[in-house]
């Protein structure tokens, strides 16, 4: 029996972490598997209560690290995670995405010889001012074996020359989660009147001032014409710097709300009108359940959402906010077929046993 080491630190991968957890136990694959997590998101609301709701096996190791700057705190994780790979003898280690715990579980992976397998792999935005586009990078350039979750992925590695032996076309397990628990996923409360839901966490709008006052003052203009609420979720951090903005109470269409749990996220999203963020998770989230985005930002890594024509980037531009909203209200979106057949989880696990054998 081989051991693999998962490392997550953020709501975006206990999500994804759960699809692969179910799998290696569904499967009864030649695998056991630990859970270190990093302490990146250590608010209950926003790491807790996603291990409980999911299922997902309890982290072996918590390394506490919580919030700060970047350098310091992939340190924080890099120390960390290396003791646990020098006191066991693990046969890979498994990472998500793009966050600083992705970076510093395959650095300190690699220095030790340890195979990296990254789920999510290939994805650019092309923005380096992005933390999440250096660290993407930097991790399948240290990764054995590169899960590519749609063919543009794939594409985006093989012009940068990596070997094709390591990308494998896997799908994406968001859409695994999304088509198991979608059925099963209930709102926080009952709403009949049509509302758009909303979250805004990138530091590139949160802390730019003009930035945030431009999507708040769209946000209420497109309820004001549409006659509807915003809901919106508010990561803590995101919530200080809003009770500190005087805009927020010039219109009581806006809601805000602690933060969502996955299924009713899932649930919230699958009965809104419209879905605005700047969250690439929530993006495709919104696309699985059959919703159209407004995306805020000027890019994103998950382009085939936007040439299918269910996404459209607005930036934080009021007037563009505004269109692509009015234009995308009544809109149904394709089929996610770009996505896999919704088996990405069997896929991975098979591909990593094949591996470490």
């Amino acid at each position: 029996m081989r051991k693999i080491l998962t490392i997550v630190g953020a709501r975006p991968q206990f999500i994804k972490a759960a699809a692969i957890s179910h799998a290696i136990r569904d499967l009864h694959a030649n695998l056991t598997e630990d859970i270190l997590h990093t302490g990146q998101h250590y608010d209950d609301a926003m790491s807790a209560q996603f291990f409980r709701e999911l299922d997902i096996p309890q982290p072996r190791y918590n390394l506490n690290v919580g919030s700060g700057n970047h350098g310091a705190q992939t340190a924080l994780m890099l120390k960390g995670i290396e003791d646990v790979l020098l006191k066991e003898h693990y046969t890979g280690v498994l990472v998500y995405g793009d966050t600083n715990s992705t970076l510093a579980g395959a650095l300190a992976a690699v220095k030790l010889h340890v195979p990296v397998f990254h789920v999510e792999a290939g994805l650019r935005s092309y923005n380096r001012d992005m933390p999440e586009e250096v660290n993407r990078v930097l991790t399948d350039h240290t990764s054995a074996l590169l899960f590519a979750p749609t063919q543009t992925a794939v594409q985006n590695l093989e012009k940068e020359g990596f070997s094709e032996k390591k990308i494998i076309f896997s799908g994406d397990v968001m859409l695994d989660n999304v088509r198991h628990y979608a059925p099963i996923s209930n709102p926080t409360e009952n709403r009949q009147a049509p509302y758009i839901l909303a979250t805004v966490h990138r530091d590139f709008n949160t802390d730019q001032p003009e930035r945030l006052k431009n999507i708040l003052a769209a946000l209420c203009m497109v309820a004001d014409k549409q006659n509807c609420d915003v809901l919106f979720p508010a990561h803590p951090r995101t919530r200080k710097i809003l009770e500190n903005m005087n805009e927020v109470s010039l219109s009581g269409r806006i809601k805000i709300m602690a933060p969502l749990s996955y299924l009713e996220t899932l649930a919230t999203a699958r009965r809104s009108a419209l879905v605005m963020t700047d969250s690439g998770g929530l993006q495709k989230e919104a696309f699985f359940c059959g919703r159209c985005c407004v995306v805020l930002r000027p890019e994103t890594e998950w382009t085939e959402i936007v040439e299918c024509g269910a996404a459209l980037l607005a930036d934080a531009n009021p007037e563009q906010i505004i269109d692509a909203a009015n234009k995308l209200w009544v809109h149904t979106p394709c089929e996610p077929t770009q996505f896999g057949d919704g088996h990405a989880a069997e896929k991975i696990v098979k591909n990593i046993e094949v591996y470490i054998k």
